[in-house]
């Protein structure tokens, strides 16, 4: 027979194990494919981003936001580089990843570690990852530095 004292331990020994093994799969995790990605509740091509992401071997933890534009502002995306979410990635060198960024451009910025803020893929361009990915899409991802002032580069072409 179950005792409400058995059972009470028993529960209390089950809670205290899954926060052990959460807090050992948290320190596990690498900062390199850990992604956290701001986005509105509404918005459904951030979600099949996030979890396209999931798929390739990432992290990610979603943060719906009413509105981005101070998030936006915190990363240094401007207005000609904005797209409809925001993702930081990285453990001691953090990036920010704006929009729709193909996993080939998240690969690369990680392997190179380039002294920039982030890469971005400006606007929803259709084919892009989230946006019915097509490989032979042509777009461009660009390259923004931590320093106001200076233009965009292209950091990886798409689809050529």
């Amino acid at each position: 027979m179950i005792t409400r004292r058995t059972f009470l331990l028993g529960a209390a020994l089950t809670a205290a194990t899954s926060i052990a093994i959460g807090n050992a799969q948290a320190r596990q995790a690498d900062p390199d494919k850990t992604i956290t990605v701001f986005k509105t509740p509404w918005c459904g091509c951030c979600q099949i981003w996030a979890d396209e992401m999931i798929a390739a071997g990432y992290t990610v933890e979603t943060r719906d936001v009413e509105d981005l534009a101070p998030i936006k502002r915190q990363a240094g995306v401007t207005d000609n580089l904005a797209a409809c979410h925001t993702s930081v990635i990285g453990g001691t060198r953090r990036y920010v990843l704006e929009g729709h960024v193909p996993l080939q451009a998240v690969e690369k910025l990680m392997r190179e570690k380039p002294d920039i803020a982030g890469i971005a893929v400006p606007g929803m361009p259709a084919g892009s990852l989230g946006m019915g990915y097509d490989p032979g899409a042509r777009y461009d991802v660009y390259a923004f530095s931590r320093q106001g002032g200076e233009p965009p580069s292209v950091f990886l072409r798409m689809g050529q």
